[in-house]
């Protein structure tokens, strides 16, 4: 096994910083939806996507990848979703096994209530404190860590729905 790369000082500040602002954000953003609108930041997203979808509708599978969750949680959350009145299933006419996840008018109704505070819970936590320069590098950042991280994840997700999934074991150094 090869010798570690350890992060340095400046990077594991940077490191710590990032992670604590990305869960704040998270929290802060999750509270927000909770608070106004009832729903949590996952529902909030699967009605997003239904909504940018051609005729509010897209495969269940589709809707999985495009949110990057599993199709065990996706179903779980289109169920509760269904419950709410605000998402539909139906079936897919040319694949039995398939099913097609669809935005109701209250579901579509229910996102246009909740999108201003989200939008501007978005703003004023994320893009407020920063210069337009910021943004532009933030952007720039964020495309760079997806383009590392997407085939791993995607891969990942694959072997986890097949049940192939092992998680990987991290020997950390002896201290002494």
């Amino acid at each position: 096994m090869s010798e570690p790369r350890w992060l340095t000082d400046e990077e594991q500040q940077v490191w710590r910083d990032f992670s604590q602002a990305a869960a704040m954000l998270q929290a802060h953003l999750e509270g927000q939806l909770q608070h106004e609108s009832g729903m949590p930041h996952t529902y909030y997203e699967v009605l997003v996507s239904l909504s940018e979808a051609e005729d509010r509708r897209l495969r269940m599978s589709e809707l999985a990848d495009a949110r990057r969750s599993s199709r065990s949680r996706l179903s779980h959350a289109v169920a509760r979703l269904e419950a709410k009145g605000w998402v539909r299933r139906e079936s897919c006419p040319t694949d039995k096994r398939g099913a097609w996840a669809v935005l109701t008018d209250a579901g579509f109704a229910a996102l246009q209530e909740a999108a201003p505070g989200h939008v501007e819970a978005v703003r004023e936590s994320l893009f407020d404190p920063l210069t337009p320069h910021q943004v532009r590098q933030l952007g720039e950042i964020s495309k760079a860590v997806l383009a590392r991280l997407s085939p791993r994840c995607a891969a990942a997700a694959e072997a986890a729905e097949a049940g192939e999934f092992v998680a990987p074991v991290v020997e950390l150094p002896k201290s002494g």
